[in-house]
């Protein structure tokens, strides 16, 4: 994989990993009521959702990528309208709502079932698993060991996700909850979607 493909996937994914979503405020509601490492541990349960996502996209989609090139482009150009929508949503996003998610004392093996679930029910990740990873896909590479990288990328910058949605919910939740910082950590991210998205569109197979 070329360093520019790096350089586009990067700070998209991480953005697609930060953004406020309902795993994220689930591991920040963990931390408050349970402290930092049942937060973290619990979203390994996030982690394994993800992780079987990818390698059925994997598998699924290396066989079609290699086949039709019309197909690939129709992947890529619909990943980068995803982003762009993605972004849209993100930027109009009303940052007065509240999205708290509150969970009952539960064991640490109860709450990464939870976050299980929650992930594979999401269909928000299968969207960015079937739209989002492919379209960073070299044609004249091996497309299975590039699913691998990126599929590693993506669960590496996801982990950081959990823990810093974690230490959000021991110190920074009151400052996140107010609109006016929550705003800006929102258009934050939509800015980061969209110039990905635009890089797509321009880049060159």
């Amino acid at each position: 994989m070329d360093l520019i493909t790096l350089l586009l996937f990067i700070p998209a994914c991480f953005a697609l990993n930060m953004s406020p979503g309902p795993n994220n405020l689930l591991a920040m509601s963990n931390a408050k009521r349970y402290g930092f490492r049942s937060a973290f541990f619990a979203g390994l349960g996030r982690l394994t959702a993800f992780t079987g996502m990818i390698i059925l996209t994997a598998t699924g989609l290396a066989v079609i990528l290699h086949t039709s090139e019309a197909v690939f482009m129709v992947i890529k150009i619909g990943g980068a309208g995803y982003l762009f929508w993605l972004a849209y949503k993100l930027w109009t996003s009303d940052p007065s709502e509240d999205e708290t998610v509150r969970s009952d004392d539960k064991s640490l093996l109860s709450l990464a079932q939870q976050e299980f679930f929650l992930a594979a029910g999401n269909p928000k990740a299968i969207l960015i698993f079937t739209a989002f990873l492919p379209q960073f896909v070299n044609l004249d590479g091996q497309t299975n060991l590039q699913f691998f990288e990126l599929g590693l990328a993506f669960i590496l910058l996801e982990g950081i996700a959990i823990a810093v949605y974690a230490l959000f919910g021991l110190y920074l939740r009151q400052w996140f909850s107010q609109p006016h910082t929550r705003q800006l950590f929102n258009r934050s991210c939509a800015a980061l979607l969209a110039t990905a998205g635009a890089g797509l569109l321009l880049a060159r197979r």
